[in-house]
């Protein structure tokens, strides 16, 4: 057997044992999904997906910055780390009141998204006045019929209860990479820190959005131990942001050249191959995209969006362009999960 179909035969047996959930992946395992052709790969994520999510909805989400810029961290990819604030000019704001974030989630809900996501520019949470905001916005958030998910980087098993308690859908902590490559783009916290914040969330009852960013100059490799560390959490995150790079002037990674659109085709059918009932986001990136790569993309598994005019920071695609499109490809928005 030459080289080429042993994949392929690799790749077709890692694929049918997704018929049951499976936390115990493989790299290799994975590197054969995420390196077969392209059409073998999209076609066995077609199926997978049918089978787990018939109904053919696109969630719609909505992402709003609540705090922006002077984070202490260093990720590379982040124009709101106060390490390049000099080169990229982004300004410090302070948090915002619960009554304006509200009007904005208002808006969202009235432009068909049903998850509202609020991120904060914060290394950890700390409590007191500005964490007492974000709890009251998760209950008015709730209140309105919408999901609620927040992205307030890491916290303590207490902080986790309170959201919980406020009525939080899910809390967003994304990996970003493998745990190799994690320290060329990241050292003021260590991946340890990350899987223990989500493992906080998961003790407290709240679902996990969790995913990573891929163009950052990772190799294959690191893709696939991106979706390793992903897909042998147990439960898998019911929500996988699969994000492009998005090289922002000022940051280190500003130079980085734009991704294949077929690698991320990639990353979403075997996201979906190895995490069959999780939501797979089509997230930051997505702008870049031709509307025949988008359509790629759903086929090959994504069902969700981020879903507005910007992302925390950076442009996002035209919503009256995106319904089109979910329309023109067949699929339906989604109502929000009043239980999660």
């Amino acid at each position: 057997m030459n080289g080429k179909a042993h994949q392929a035969e690799t790749a077709s047996e890692s694929a049918s044992a997704t018929r049951g959930l499976r936390h115990d992946w493989q790299k290799s395992e994975v590197v054969a999904l995420l390196t077969q052709p392209l059409l073998d790969l999209v076609d066995q994520a077609r199926e997978v997906h049918r089978r787990h999510h018939a109904d053919g909805t696109v969630q719609l989400a909505s992402l709003y910055s609540i705090k922006t810029g002077a984070c202490p961290e260093d990720c590379k990819y982040c124009p709101q780390s106060a390490h390049y604030a000099k080169t990229t000019g982004l300004k410090r704001e302070e948090s915002l009141d619960v009554d304006e974030v509200l009007a904005k989630a208002a808006i969202a809900k009235e432009a068909g998204a049903t998850r509202f996501c609020m991120g904060a520019a914060w290394r950890e949470v700390k409590d007191g006045e500005a964490f007492d905001r974000v709890l009251a916005m998760v209950r008015r958030v709730r209140a309105l019929d919408m999901e609620a998910c927040v992205t307030l980087g890491m916290l303590n098993q207490s902080q986790a209860d309170r959201l919980a308690e406020a009525g939080l859908t899910a809390y967003n902590h994304n990996l970003d990479t493998s745990p190799e490559f994690y320290g060329e783009i990241i050292t003021t916290r260590c991946y340890q820190d990350r899987l223990d914040t989500l493992q906080r969330v998961r003790r407290a009852g709240v679902e996990v959005c969790c995913g990573g960013i891929i163009g950052m100059g990772e190799t294959i490799e690191d893709r696939a131990g991106l979706l390793q560390t992903l897909a042998n959490l147990d439960p898998h995150p019911e929500s996988v942001p699969i994000n492009a790079l998005v090289a922002v002037p000022g940051t280190p990674l500003q130079d980085r050249p734009p991704i294949d659109p077929l690698d991320l085709v990639r990353m979403v059918a075997t996201a979906r191959l190895l995490m069959p009932q999780s939501r797979v986001r089509l997230s930051a990136g997505r702008r870049s995209l031709s509307r025949e790569a988008q359509l790629l993309c759903f086929l090959a598994g994504a069902n969700s969006i981020f879903y507005g005019d910007k992302l925390l920071t950076t442009a996002n695609n035209d919503v009256s362009d995106d319904l089109a499109l979910i329309e023109e490809a067949g699929l339906r928005v989604g109502p929000a999960d009043s239980s999660a």
